[in-house]
């Protein structure tokens, strides 16, 4: 492995947390939103919904298990968010 990748991660640790612990945090936000959209009606959900909430729990999993006061992540979450209201209201990015 390349050095610069070497620091990337460490890098990416210190602000993120163990890559593990955060993979763990984020794929149980993944099952709660599955098991509550598998009791929607059928296409209750499109797929910039559905890829959404995926990113924003990606992203919640950063906060909750690296460093909570880095604005980058909550402001991901806001553009994400963002990007599916525009579509709703007919505005496509």
């Amino acid at each position: 492995m390349s050095t610069d990748l070497n620091e990337i991660l460490e890098e990416r640790g210190k602000r993120y947390g163990k890559f593990s612990e955060h993979a763990e945090a984020t794929q149980q936000l993944k099952t709660v939103i599955r098991i509550y959209l598998r009791r929607q009606p059928v296409g209750f959900t499109d797929s910039d919904q559905r890829e959404a909430l995926d990113m924003i729990c990606h992203k919640i999993g950063r906060i909750i298990c690296g460093d909570p006061s880095y604005a980058d992540s909550w402001v991901d979450i806001a553009g994400y968010a963002q990007l599916v209201a525009d579509r709703l209201n007919g505005v496509e990015r």
